[in-house]
């Protein structure tokens, strides 16, 4: 528990709501958010990083709601996207396309020249196909692309193996042995303004060690360069630290940051971060509501009104996600399956989870802010959930509760 999630008088509370009160008011499942603990977590990278010259951009990935984009916008934040829509999202939001960078190893030509379109400060290229069609692209509109190389540095971390992206078998990035001719050669290349070395070596990262190996590995790329007379301004170490709970966040990134900083040195290249869910994860939260209870076999089952649709991290990867009850009741405590109502066996967002619950009580997936929303689809045509912010002692409804006429828009009938 934290300041910003706590218990009063048996009840869960939110940023300073009770949870029981935006449940009642925005029925359920719907997810909300704390503009307080977004603002605090962006400014734990800023203050760690404010003796060097540094670019914080945030993941849209994690979470593009435009309301978020716009908090963080305003905020000075960079962004990175990887796609035209995100980029899209972001200028809408406010965004200053000085700080976008652009991610993403399958570049279409349309996301290219979006890019190009708006000024961005860099892409991020994987390949040298893509590198080309930047070059040809840029060409089309008279402009120099800046571009960073994204190098794969074979580096192996303790996560899930969907999310990591630094190995060389993955499809992310320039293989760390064949970079240094595709620098060489972006170099040459008539419409490249050759800027900078980036690598990304996963998500859900919690030990500061392989963040730390990576940029070892870019420096002493980047000095070897320097002395083949290739000079580049920035470094980007991507993103992919994981928070373990939400009264740590800013300690963590606090460490993390330091961490980077003191190996970065008194070096004067510009260095770039990408942190999405360290930002906006422990941020957010998912309420639903048991349905009902039942027992089969030697289990018993909790079925809420959240599914996997509206949260699929668990059914996806794994992922162990915290689930409390927002008030207390008297009822016998059970091993319980915390499951959806959609048509998959593999519906469900807890399993093996020792509570005392009842029909109609609402439950509270905790840290959900994260590639909650961002990965929810309309399976089993569900409506997807709204979207609150807490914001300057409010709930704000950024996000409404979809209908059939939203699912069905860009249909038609067979005439």
């Amino acid at each position: 528990m934290s300041i910003f999630l706590e218990r009063k008088n048996g009840e869960l509370h939110f940023d300073g709501f009770s949870l029981s009160d935006v449940a009642k008011k925005f029925s359920t499942p719907c997810y909300v958010y704390s503009k307080n603990l977004i603002t605090e977590n962006f400014k734990a990278y800023n203050r760690s990083f404010r003796s060097k010259r540094s670019l914080i951009c945030y993941a849209v990935k994690a979470n593009p709601n435009i309301a978020i984009l716009q908090l963080l916008a305003e905020l000075g934040a960079g962004f990175d996207v990887t796609s035209e829509g995100e980029l899209n999202r972001v200028i809408y939001a406010g965004g200053d396309p000085k700080k976008i960078i652009f991610s993403g190893v399958g570049k279409s030509k349309a996301d290219i020249r979006q890019g190009l379109i708006h000024d961005i400060h860099c892409f991020n290229v994987e390949s040298k196909h893509e590198l080309l069609l930047i070059n040809q692209l840029a060409g089309d509109q008279n402009k120099k692309a800046s571009v960073s190389l994204r190098v794969n540095p074979d580096i192996n971390v303790q996560t899930h193996p969907y999310i990591a992206t630094g190995l060389k078998n993955d499809k992310f990035g320039i293989d760390i042995n064949d970079a240094h001719k595709m620098f060489h050669f972006a170099k040459d290349l008539k419409n490249i303004n050759l800027v900078g070395i980036a690598c990304h070596i996963g998500s859900l990262i919690y030990d500061v060690s392989p963040f730390k190996q990576s940029l070892k590995i870019l420096l002493t790329f980047l000095d070897k360069l320097k002395v083949e007379n290739i000079h580049l301004s920035q470094i980007d170490i991507g993103g992919g630290l994981g928070v373990l709970n939400t009264d740590a966040s800013q300690e963590t990134i606090q460490n993390f940051s330091e961490a980077i900083s003191n190996e970065f040195g008194d070096r004067t290249e510009q260095i770039i971060l990408e942190p999405g869910r360290s930002i906006i994860g422990n941020a957010g939260l998912l309420l639903m509501k048991v349905e009902h209870t039942k027992r089969n076999g030697d289990k018993n089952f909790a079925i809420v009104d959240a599914g996997m649709n509206d949260y699929i991290r668990p059914a996806l990867y794994q992922s162990e996600m915290k689930i409390e009850s927002v008030t207390s009741n008297s009822c016998e405590k059970k091993i319980y399956e915390i499951v959806g109502p959609v048509c998959e066996s593999g519906d469900f967002l807890g399993k093996n989870r020792l509570m005392s619950i009842k029909s109609g009580d609402i439950l509270c997936l905790i840290d959900a802010g994260a590639y909650g929303f961002a990965m929810a689809s309309n399976y089993n045509s569900r409506y997807r959930p709204p979207e609150i912010i807490i914001s300057n002692q409010q709930l704000i409804m950024v996000r409404k509760r979809e209908s059939f006429e939203d699912i069905t828009r860009n249909e038609s009938l067979i005439n």
